[in-house]
């Protein structure tokens, strides 16, 4: 008994070894490794070319001074004012009358209107004449009031002249108000003198 366990036991390996031979055969393998290819000689280098800086940010450069171009023309300065004519330069004439008003007024009346009629004529005829009117009043009111209610009556007398066709640059007025009365009494029928308008001419 103890020789056939033994005989058993010699003969178990080598039936072991039979099966796994006999069981997994051995496969051929599927991939190769190759050799990689021999690579190409490497050409040979070329010379190298000369390498242009990269472009670095202009400098700023100083603008080119430009042609100067034609000058431009000097601003022709406006004409001075003419200087109105002094009172003084201007004389009565026989042709043109005074204008009368009333009391605290610079209304022109219809006598009146007539009377700037004949003169507006007269100063239509003769464009050399330059004109003055001067605005006078009675001496009641003050003298500042006087001075305006004068300079108002020149004004209404330029206007209704110029209506008739005189050139209103020929025209100078001036106010005296009470100074230069015609007559010094305490009356009404002087008083009426006073509060007229005077023309005076004189030539351009």
């Amino acid at each position: 008994m103890a020789l056939r366990r033994g005989s058993v036991l010699a003969v178990l390996p080598l039936l072991v070894l039979t099966l796994f031979l006999v069981g997994c055969p051995k496969r051929p393998a599927t991939t190769a490794a190759s050799a990689p290819a021999p690579a190409p000689a490497p050409a040979p280098a070329a010379p190298d070319a000369p390498v242009s800086p990269p472009p670095s940010a202009a400098a700023p450069t100083a603008p080119s001074p430009s042609a100067p171009g034609p000058a431009a023309p000097a601003p022709t300065p406006a004409p001075a004012p003419a200087t109105p004519p002094r009172p003084s330069e201007f004389r009565a004439h026989d042709a043109l009358k005074d204008v009368y008003f009333d009391f605290d007024k610079y209304d022109i009346r219809p006598n009146d209107a007539r009377t700037l009629d004949t003169n507006a004529g007269w100063l239509k005829q003769n464009t050399g004449q330059l004109l003055l009117i001067e605005g006078h009043a009675d001496e009641r009111g003050t003298n500042e009031y006087n001075l305006a209610l004068g300079e108002r009556r020149a004004k209404a007398a330029m206007n209704y002249l110029v209506s008739q066709g005189v050139q209103a640059p020929r025209i100078t007025i001036i106010s005296y108000g009470e100074e230069r009365p015609v007559c010094a009494d305490k009356s009404e029928a002087c008083w009426s003198q006073n509060r007229r308008a005077h023309f005076l001419v004189k030539e351009r």
